[in-house]
């Protein structure tokens, strides 16, 4: 029997998408999942990995989208697949320990938890009965990390144009100041009862971004400037900068630096034709998985936390100067001729895991090249 471990996190939290049809009643009677079942030539519309493990034991660092690939060619298939036993409870919550089963039903292949490991204590080995776990979300493993998408809440560089609107702003530096750094003092309005010490990250808004299509303002793209509590409540608050990458000025934003954010959602395809353009990506110095891009579609086109995205860089349109025949491009039959159209080449996938009206953010999941504003994000 094939098993596999990956190095993991503490309790992954799956939640079934809206609209999922889940089998009822006691779990059939149902055989281990055969080598020779693994691939969708046997009739199963689930592309399964060729590896696919029979069992599959959950580990402390674990993410959904880690375990969908365990068991999954493309992971947003993993609603298709998870299996609800109703005789477990709290059957939508998994727990490092839990020994996932790849199992067949009626011919399709299902993975169910087969034994229940439950939360460990931490630095312990003791064995705790599954129940709703009251912790912070921090602690919990969902989806995708959820340290990223608490960080870039946190200190958001990337903008809805009603986060801009309604976000808390520096309205006045104390003794008069121009710019404030570390250890100056600001007045900030539209905090409202935020209590005395809870810290706030401060964002300087800068570039504009707009519609590719339409023109429209959709956000802004912001500068992270500085942080600190708030020394005294009121309208406006005064707060301190503890913490300052560049000068903090008049007008800058406020955002709350610690955020609970909703990851409570799993892989899936939207269920609508997506065209979407990457109006801006959060660090342009890197490439790689984790980071956040913003796309030029939300809730009106269908978007909702969830749904997988593939990335492609568009095609370029090139000049064939060789349709007639001739060997070599001359001089003078160089960037001549009949416009040909590449195509889109397909460089990585995005999760989408906050969705605006008409913007959304994703997290990149995979991709094999950089990733740049006016890439394409689609079904994937």
């Amino acid at each position: 029997m094939k098993t596999a471990n990956l190095p993991f996190r503490p309790a992954i939290v799956l939640s079934l998408i809206a609209g999922l049809t889940v089998t009822t009643g006691l779990l059939p009677v149902s055989s281990t999942a055969q080598d020779s079942q693994r691939t969708i030539a046997t009739g199963s519309n689930i592309p399964l990995t060729a590896d696919a493990p029979n069992e599959y034991t959950v580990k402390t660092g674990d993410t959904l989208w880690d375990i969908s690939k365990v068991f999954l060619r493309d992971p947003w298939y993993w609603p298709e697949i998870w299996y609800v036993n109703p005789q477990v409870e709290n059957p939508h919550l998994i727990y490092p320990g839990d020994v996932l089963k790849l199992v067949y039903i009626d011919g399709q292949p299902r993975v169910t938890v087969g034994d229940r490991g439950g939360p460990t204590e931490s630095g312990g080995g003791k064995r705790l009965s599954p129940q709703v776990r009251r912790e912070p979300l921090s602690q919990a493993i969902t989806a995708i990390p959820y340290d990223v998408i608490a960080g870039f809440m946190g200190r958001p560089t990337l903008l809805d144009g009603d986060q801009v609107k309604k976000a808390p702003y520096v309205v006045a530096l104390r003794d008069g100041h121009v710019i404030g750094a570390t250890g100056n003092e600001i007045y900030a309005k539209g905090i409202g009862s935020a209590a005395a010490d809870s810290r706030y990250s401060v964002i300087h808004v800068e570039e504009k971004l707009y519609d590719p299509e339409t023109r429209d303002l959709l956000g802004y793209s912001g500068l992270y400037v500085g942080s600190g509590p708030v020394a005294t409540t009121g309208d406006p608050a005064k707060l301190l900068l503890t913490d300052s990458a560049r000068e903090a000025l008049q007008g800058d934003k406020l955002f709350p630096e610690s955020v609970d954010v909703n990851v409570d959602f799993v892989p899936h395809a939207p269920a609508s034709d997506i065209n979407a353009r990457v109006i801006a990506v959060r660090d342009h110095t890197r490439m790689g998985t984790f980071q956040v891009i913003a796309l030029n579609r939300g809730q009106r086109a269908g978007l909702e936390p969830g749904h997988v995205l593939a990335i492609s860089q568009a095609g370029s349109v090139v000049r064939d100067s060789y349709s007639k025949g001739g060997m070599s491009a001359t001089t003078s039959t160089r960037g001549h001729g009949k416009a040909v159209q590449l195509p889109d080449e397909r460089i990585g996938l995005a999760m989408v895991f906050k969705a605006f009206d008409r913007m959304s953010y994703a997290l990149v999941m995979e991709t094999s090249h950089e990733i740049r504003q006016g890439d394409l994000a689609g079904n994937p």
